[in-house]
């Protein structure tokens, strides 16, 4: 491997926020509850029960957090938009105050040089829709478009990255096969359809975006979450584990939109849960987009296990290596590999890695006004010398988005883990550029040649 990391010189050094996570005021100034309000407020859902209803309080500190980016040397954020901010009631009338809030964020931003790459889905539905099916609703295509033609009606002058949908795989897991996300649901049937609607809402808006002011000069792209899956022994039953894990987290998003089609394994995998697809379905999901984005985080060893449905696959733990507090293998190589694969299976195409960070211990405040993580630098220096070497080989990595911004409600968890380059004191909600802020903000100040020390 080189040991010259310069990155070119229009390169993206950014964050990565998602609106719930970070902003609080969830109904604020006439905004409508998600599923996440509903969920987190459910007994037994997370962690001691927390919820996002102050997370960072970014909603009314959106500048300060501005000004910590700037202090960072970031060039762009990556932040979503909560849907209910927007439609309260999930489409009809407009909240006007929920679009002057990102549209005073977005001023801000772009006033210190910070390109703003939107995300119109992060999980976060407004639960007036999941009333009427929410994802399991064909008809949430038109309801998605809706609310995206009027962001782009509001926003379109200024914002030109556009992403549809963060994670869906997570959205469908999470939220509708395993239950421990929102909106709960633990349903084998449920599962297949919501993985279609998703897709076929992001194709529709990719339709739409062509068509307006927005689309003339703007991009527009999905983010998804990759995971490379290694076999835990070259065993056929391990292999073909491997290849069905494969299919269900990785492929079975990115085949429908580069290549119009489900892997085969899906319904392998679903069983009689898996439907036949309407053709014209999958011409719409296979619009052609702009930008491919990129969450990476970990890989996965797998091994065959009968009873572990519907993928009858084991993860086997490596603690050989670091982990995080998320339990997630520290495994910078993986990085390299995935870009590598979506490059030779897709084709050279504009790539962001959108989310890449790791959770480790922060204390609840800073100490002598301090938060060292050593931990968190290497993983940021290991990982981003693994996305050089991408580029090395090729890859046409155009943007990094470190994950996150700030300490914030992650989930489920609650505030139990910590992912952020700036820490975020909860009870007081003052702010403190960690020692891996401070090791990030070096990188981009030399752009990439730090890497190297």
């Amino acid at each position: 491997m080189s040991d010259s990391y310069q990155f070119p010189a229009d390169f993206l050094w950014g964050t990565s926020t998602s609106a719930y996570q970070i902003e609080g005021s969830p109904t604020a100034d006439g905004a409508g509850p998600s599923i996440w309000h509903r969920f987190s407020h459910t007994p037994g859902n997370t962690f001691l029960d927390q919820t996002g209803d102050v997370a960072c309080d970014h909603y009314r500190r959106y500048k300060q957090d501005v000004a910590c980016m700037a202090e960072l040397g970031t060039n762009a954020y990556r932040f979503s938009i909560a849907w209910s901010r927007i439609f309260p009631n999930g489409t009809g009338t407009v909240n006007k105050k929920g679009i002057d809030f990102y549209s005073r964020l977005v001023d801000e931003l772009l006033k210190r040089g910070i390109k703003p790459n939107a995300t119109l889905y992060h999980w976060d539905l407004p639960e007036a829709l999941d009333n009427r099916g929410g994802w399991l609703n064909r008809d949430i295509g038109e309801w998605f478009c809706d609310y995206a033609v009027t962001m782009w009606d509001a926003l379109g002058d200024r914002v030109d990255m556009w992403s549809t949908l963060n994670e869906p795989w997570v959205v469908t897991d999470g939220g509708y096969l395993t239950g421990m996300l929102a909106p709960g649901h633990s349903n084998l049937f449920e599962a297949p359809i919501v993985t279609h609607n998703l897709l076929r809402s992001h194709g529709m808006a990719v339709q739409r975006f062509r068509s307006t002011r927005a689309g003339q000069n703007g991009k527009i792209g999905i983010v998804v979450n990759l995971e490379p899956k290694y076999p835990a022994s070259h065993s056929s039953a391990d292999l073909q584990a491997t290849k069905r894990a494969d299919a269900y987290m990785n492929r079975q998003f990115l085949d429908p939109v580069f290549q119009g089609k489900y892997p085969e394994e899906m319904s392998e995998i679903f069983g009689e849960a898996w439907p036949e697809w309407p053709e014209e379905d999958m011409q719409i999901i296979s619009e052609p987009i702009d930008f491919l984005g990129i969450n990476y985080y970990t890989r996965r060893v797998e091994r065959f296990h009968p009873d572990m449905l519907p993928l009858k696959t084991r993860h086997v733990p490596q603690p050989q290596h670091t982990q995080t507090e998320t339990h997630w293998e520290v495994f910078p190589e993986a990085l390299t590999k995935v870009l590598l694969w979506v490059t030779e299976r897709y084709g050279k195409f504009p790539l962001y890695i959108t989310e890449n960070g790791a959770a480790f211990y922060d204390p609840p405040s800073p100490i002598d006004g301090r938060i060292d993580d050593p931990l968190r630098i290497e993983y940021y220096r290991q990982h981003l010398r693994a996305a050089h070497d991408a580029m090395r080989q090729g890859v046409d990595l155009r943007g990094y988005y470190a994950w996150a911004l700030l300490d914030n409600y992650e989930w489920a968890h609650g505030y139990s883990k910590r992912f952020g380059l700036v820490h975020v004191d909860y009870s007081t909600q003052r702010r403190t550029i960690k020692a891996s802020g401070r090791y990030y903000a070096s990188i981009i100040a030399s752009n990439g040649a730090n890497l190297a020390d």
